[in-house]
């Protein structure tokens, strides 16, 4: 079976709203969906069916905005990584873009 890829723009997320928002559209999440970290590792280690990747691109842009959200939303799909085998995240940091 494909992986499916879920990639986030961490250049478009600045809150854990946006955050949110981005795994709404790209994940098709339930309507019930909570907007909150339990609620996410909720859907994310039932609902989504697997194998899937998130791909967070630029996530340095994220951390900056984010602060210690970011932090914690990290440790939830590095939780979630522990818990499915058929799940994986992936963090480019780097804005390989910048100055371009």
């Amino acid at each position: 079976m494909p992986v499916k890829k879920c990639m986030l723009n961490g250049r478009m997320i600045r809150s854990l709203d946006d955050f949110y928002d981005q795994l709404l559209k790209r994940l098709s999440l339930p309507e019930y969906f909570g907007r909150n970290l339990d609620a996410l590792w909720d859907v994310l280690s039932t609902d989504v069916e697997g194998p899937f990747e998130i791909i967070w691109k630029y996530a340095d842009n994220s951390k900056n905005h984010m602060g210690d959200d970011f932090n914690r939303a990290i440790k939830v799909l590095r939780d979630l990584e522990k818990e499915r085998t058929d799940f994986r995240l992936t963090i480019d940091k780097k804005d390989n873009e910048r100055g371009a």
